[in-house]
């Protein structure tokens, strides 16, 4: 099983989570987080005054899968969260070792 990770920019979740739900994903954790990468952030004019804006809002997608679906979700994510902009994000690929469903006490794949 793998944990997939997606770093997204705002706008696009709603492109992103559409096409994981027509991928057959039933489930995924969504974070607003801040961070930077190349961007290093950007300078803005805020009241006549400048201030630099070093950590960015994005979005964090997390969706557990079975080995076997994680190449399909994660070109799923490719294509729906790119922009071509610099900023697009980044995806991250854990191996996952257990899963436990809190209701029913299921385990690995079929608690996802």
């Amino acid at each position: 099983m793998k944990m997939i990770s997606a770093v997204i920019k705002h706008f696009k979740l709603d492109d992103v989570r559409k096409a994981l739900v027509e991928a057959g994903i039933h489930g995924m954790t969504i974070t607003e987080v801040k961070g930077f990468g190349r961007q290093k952030g950007h300078i803005e004019l805020y009241r006549g005054a400048h201030y630099e804006v070093v950590f960015l809002p994005k979005i964090k997608v997390e969706v557990a899968v079975s080995d076997d679906k994680a190449e399909d979700i994660i070109k799923v994510i490719t294509e729906s969260a790119r922009t071509g902009e610099i900023g697009d994000g980044k995806i991250f690929i854990y191996d996952l070792k257990d899963v436990v469903r809190i209701r029913t006490g299921e385990r690995e794949e079929g608690a996802l």
